[in-house]
């Protein structure tokens, strides 16, 4: 025999003694813990979601029921829809129109400049390090103050304005885009920058034609988790933003509640047409989220 059949002998009998009987302990911390994290996340998830379709699709009497069943009075997902998109001259079609100028601006405005404040950070060490890396952390831990905010933006102009309440989002999740894009660049090496240089490229230039493309993972992810929440952001168009000509889509939840009448088939139509495009988004972009997030956990 020779030697390297006697090692595949020596390593296929290792491999043999090391396959231990699955016993009621291995079972249960391999698979008992997966199984209960799926159910929690039925219940907690896919139930409310089912419950929203179900009432969205009843009539106005089944619907103020607030019953977990099926439709028995026939499906009116159709008429429903309808009424919700024709609401108050179209208003849907309006704060749809509102929240996606707002989504893409904002957004947009974020990637840019956290991209290039977290490659500055991570790439130039200096005695403002610290300094610049509380505001950051100021950013993400001292609440939004409303008055205050509200008398700066009447002061400078952009109150109930587009422009204003782009930058109103962009300051809230500025921080929290910095530090992700910082903790992946850390993991880009330097000696690229230093070719580039060599090369005779600027900073500039170095930037969005070296460093830039190399930043897609983490792009997308905060692409879809920054569009998600500004998307779906309900106070802050709410202060900063009012006015039925400035309406977002998460503020079109009032045509179908009031004091003394709630129109529940109509309420949770309108939640499910709000729910589907960040629904899509994770759906398509869930596996460069997980990515982009992982991506800087290994240096940074």
């Amino acid at each position: 025999m020779s030697a390297t059949q006697v090692i595949t002998t020596k390593g296929a009998s290792a491999r043999h003694t090391n396959r231990r009987p699955l016993t009621l302990r291995r079972f249960t911390t391999r698979y008992l813990v997966g199984i209960i994290a799926i159910l929690v996340s039925i219940v907690v998830f896919i139930v409310p979601f089912l419950f929203i379709i179900l009432t969205a699709v009843k009539n106005p009497q089944e619907a103020s029921m607030l019953e977990f069943s099926l439709p028995q009075q026939g499906w009116h997902a159709w008429e429903n829809m309808v009424e919700v998109l024709q609401t108050r001259n179209f208003m849907v079609l309006r704060a749809f129109i509102n929240s996606t100028t707002l989504t893409v601006g904002s957004v947009t405005i974020m990637v840019v400049f956290a991209a290039m404040v977290g490659y500055i950070m991570q790439r130039r060490q200096s005695k403002w390090n610290a300094v610049i890396n509380l505001f950051v952390l100021a950013g993400l831990i001292v609440p939004p103050a409303i008055v205050p905010t509200i008398w700066v933006l009447q002061g400078i102009g952009l109150f109930k304005t587009m422009p204003g309440m782009i930058l109103i989002e962009v300051t809230f999740g500025l921080s929290f885009c910095i530090l992700l894009f910082r903790s992946f660049i850390g993991t880009i090496p330097r000696e690229l920058d230093e070719a580039a240089v060599i090369d005779g490229a600027g900073p500039m230039r170095l930037f969005f034609t070296i460093i830039l493309p190399l930043l897609k993972p983490i792009a997308i992810t905060v692409i879809v988790v920054q569009a998600v929440s500004v998307f779906n952001d309900f106070t802050n168009p709410l202060y900063f933003f009012p006015g039925d000509e400035n309406v977002t889509l998460q503020l079109t939840l009032y045509n179908f509640q009031d004091q003394t009448l709630n129109q529940w088939n109509l309420l949770f139509m309108n939640i499910l047409l709000i729910t589907i495009p960040p629904l899509i988004m994770y759906i398509f972009f869930n596996r460069q989220i997980v990515e982009g997030m992982t991506s800087g956990a290994v240096k940074g």
